[in-house]
């Protein structure tokens, strides 16, 4: 009788154990299912899709362009570095993303805000010491002025800094090409005058 018991009580904890085991399994699947745990994964329905996001800038057009899985998600008008400092042109990556960053150069200090040489935000590329950035002179957007980061207006910057991560590829294209052509539409906006605009300001 005693026998009968014990193996009954052992029965009901191996099943409780059991019960417990299986819990845990299925709470982390649903877990691993539930959508925003990967910020470049997005639920359509019952697929998950990965988001590979592509940012190409043509110099001469000084225009920025978002794409995410190569569709055109919105484009910015942009300023690109000056004759005396251009812009680099090549494949690079986003490496860090600083909201309201701290402007050093030269033993000046100065806080994010629109007075900054580099806005409210900073988006570094793995080519140190540029990046994508807001700016304190909105009159240079659409020109060749920086000192070779690429600017935005600080509200563009700003609606920029949220659609981007770190590791997204950023390509700076220093001619046009036939995709910038199809991104941008009209002809580059390159006069010669333009083009030798020299850089009056003394930010990025």
């Amino acid at each position: 009788m005693l026998k009968g018991q014990l193996g009954r009580v052992l029965t009901g904890r191996s099943l409780a154990t059991l019960l417990g085991a299986v819990l845990i399994l299925v709470g982390a699947a649903i877990a691993q299912s539930k959508p925003g745990l990967n910020p470049d994964i997005t639920k359509i329905g019952q697929r998950r899709v990965v988001v590979s996001r592509r940012i190409v800038v043509s110099v001469s057009d000084r225009k920025l362009a978002l794409l995410e899985n190569d569709i055109l998600v919105k484009t910015y008008i942009v300023s690109v570095g000056a004759t005396v400092s251009p812009s680099p042109t090549g494949t690079f990556h986003i490496v860090n993303r600083i909201p309201k960053a701290t402007y050093y150069h030269r033993h000046v200090v100065i806080p994010a805000s629109d007075r900054s040489p580099i806005g409210t935000r900073w988006i570094g590329l793995n080519k140190k010491g540029y990046g994508i950035h807001g700016t304190n002179e909105p009159r240079s957007i659409g020109r060749a002025r920086s000192h070779g980061c690429i600017r935005l207006g600080n509200r563009d910057a700003e609606d920029f800094f949220e659609r981007v991560q770190v590791g997204d590829v950023v390509e700076i294209r220093g001619e046009r090409d036939a995709e910038t052509a199809t991104l941008f539409g009209s002809p580059a906006i390159v006069t010669l005058a333009q083009a030798n605009t020299p850089s009056v300001n003394t930010g990025q």
